[in-house]
């Protein structure tokens, strides 16, 4: 199954020409989950993959810039006539911001579900759960871990035939956990595959809790406002540097890193070679970019900028 992150924006709280305010979509499946919808999401999404149904919205916290695109997109999917319900999820805070943007929006016809989490509440969906991380910003302010639930070992046919079993309906029994004639799946199947694992921070400070939580993840997506000389300012407005950041994903062990939430203040070669000096498996994306999250078999986090994901220009007929 597909496991990928779209960077709809990654800039801080000020939107420059390159970059949107915070916003990430998670793509697994057929499911679409957006993380925090800055000024401007629906428009960065349609210029680039299309607005599609978003099932779930997770809010890290309640600053305007992680929340201002969030009225023009709930009345575009009224427009659109939406009728699936909608989740969104945010720290204490969220049910009057919603309730608050819709007095002057409009009310959408399609039901709105409002989930206030407090941070240790475990969300469970299909084949994956969702973890609420209580971290250190300025008010209510969570980080998210999206962690798969392990999958089942190959099935080996040619130790089933040995241990008994007859090809056909037996080995699909077998292979759904039942024991078939005094044969057990263990005997059968390779051992238990992990899932994956994607970790995103918010706005934070360095926070033990969520290295904690984001231990060995595949991706760590981290806030890095701030470079390594402006370290008492960030820890002043409850932020992290890349040099920060980057000492996370060491502690965590995760496999890879992935900053945002950069300031107008660095070229991005500064944060990157900051971080890179501490964490060397760490990238920068750009709007627009991809990270793909494949199972650990089939290879390891990769970054997949825009512009390779473009099918090539047609050539030009003479």
């Amino acid at each position: 199954m597909e496991l990928s992150v779209f960077f709809a924006g990654t800039g801080g709280s000020v939107p420059t020409q390159r970059r949107g305010l915070p916003a990430i979509l998670i793509r697994r499946g057929g499911e679409r989950i957006l993380v925090d919808c800055g000024e401007g999401t629906q428009r960065q999404l349609l210029r680039s993959v299309g607005l599609t149904e978003i099932d779930e919205i997770f809010l890290t916290h309640l600053h305007a810039d992680h929340w201002l695109g969030l009225p023009g997109m709930l009345k575009t999917f009224d427009l659109r006539a939406r009728e699936l319900p909608l989740r969104i999820h945010g720290p204490r805070g969220t049910a009057e911001l919603v309730d608050g943007l819709l007095r002057f929006a409009g009310r959408t016809t399609y039901e709105l579900r409002i989930e206030e989490l407090d941070g240790g509440e475990l969300l469970e969906r299909d084949g994956y759960d969702v973890l609420p991380v209580r971290v250190s910003h300025r008010g209510p302010a969570l980080g998210y871990v999206f962690d798969e639930l392990d999958r089942p070992g190959v099935f080996d046919p040619r130790a089933a035939v040995a241990a008994g079993l007859t090809p056909g309906p037996e080995f699909g029994r077998v292979q759904r956990g039942e024991t078939v004639r005094g044969v057990t799946p263990e005997q059968v199947m390779g051992p238990v595959r992990s899932g994956r694992k994607l970790t995103i921070s918010g706005d934070t400070r360095p926070c033990d809790a969520l290295c904690e939580a984001a231990y060995r993840s595949d991706l760590l997506i981290h806030e890095a406002t701030f470079a390594i000389e402006e370290a008492q300012r960030a820890d002043q407005t409850g932020h992290s540097t890349a040099a920060q950041a980057a000492g996370i994903a060491r502690d965590a062990e995760v496999s890879l890193l992935a900053l945002n939430h950069f300031s107008i203040r660095y070229p991005v070669r500064v944060l990157r070679e900051e971080a890179r000096a501490v964490f060397a498996n760490t990238v920068l994306p750009r709007d627009f970019d991809t990270i793909e999250l494949p199972f650990a078999e089939r290879g390891e986090p990769r970054l997949v900028r825009w512009e390779d994901q473009q099918p090539p220009a047609a050539e030009a007929e003479f």
